[in-house]
């Protein structure tokens, strides 16, 4: 799958059925691997750290998530390129793993209230669905012991796809940490337990197809949104401009 560095972020170009593939090509190796959703947001994350450059850019698959990142991609000459979002990717991941075999887990979730509406919400959606495996973290660094026994629990339960929610950038800083610790590929898909809980509302179609998905997420969480969009959007113009126009990337 041919690679595209958007600024200082390496995105895959793909379509949403061969990011699905890919996906379930790697849970059938049974070893550690890792995805990236990306955005804007990550992708400012990459240029404000070398460290989380490295970490993105070191991942399996970076699936353009986010409708400015796909854009990019086209700018740039991928005829090919088309937006992959996320949450479809885990919907078609979890409609396929009944047939593929695949032992799914969950980890994260703002509560294990939203956790377990999750699960509740993809087995009533994906009958054939096989949930081994779900924790919601506490919101602070795990101690050695716990994050042993969350390593334990996933070998024991045969978990072939994590999903993680715990936001970006903690939850690929978590991927990569625990690559070389696990067997199954994990799958960074910040807010989506929320969105299938149905604790926070997802953008209506028009607005996910016209890409202001960001605004209407603003619009529903403005006090600890409003910094990132406001800080970062621009700045993705201006450092993407230097590249279309000057060459300049990182």
């Amino acid at each position: 799958m041919n690679k595209l560095r958007i600024i200082s972020m390496d995105t895959s170009v793909s379509s949403r059925n061969d990011a699905v593939n890919q996906v379930i090509n790697l849970a059938a190796k049974k070893r550690g691997a890792y995805v990236c959703v990306s955005n804007v947001h990550m992708c400012m994350e990459t240029l404000d750290s070398v460290g989380f450059r490295s970490i993105v850019n070191d991942a399996d698959l970076v699936i353009p998530d986010g409708r400015p990142i796909f854009f990019a991609q086209k700018i740039l000459g991928a005829a090919g390129a088309s937006q992959v979002r996320g949450q479809d990717i885990m919907n078609d991941i979890c409609k396929m793993s009944g047939r593929n075999k695949l032992n799914v887990g969950l980890y994260g979730g703002s509560s294990i209230e939203v956790l377990e509406s999750t699960a509740e919400e993809l087995q009533g959606k994906f009958p054939d669905i096989n949930i081994t495996y779900k924790y919601s973290p506490p919101f602070r660094a795990l101690s050695e012991k716990e994050d042993e026994r969350v390593v334990e629990e996933l070998i024991s339960q045969g978990v072939n796809v994590l999903f993680v929610g715990i936001g970006c950038p903690k939850q690929e800083q978590w991927m990569a940490e625990h690559k070389g610790r696990v067997n199954c590929v994990m799958l960074g898909v910040g807010a989506a337990f929320d969105f299938i809980s149905g604790s926070k509302k997802r953008a209506p179609v028009w607005m996910q197809k016209a890409g202001l998905e960001w605004f209407s997420r603003l619009l529903s969480e403005p006090r600890r949104l409003w910094k990132r969009y406001l800080k970062q959007n621009p700045r993705f113009i201006f450092h993407f401009g230097r590249q279309i126009f000057f060459g300049k990337n990182y």
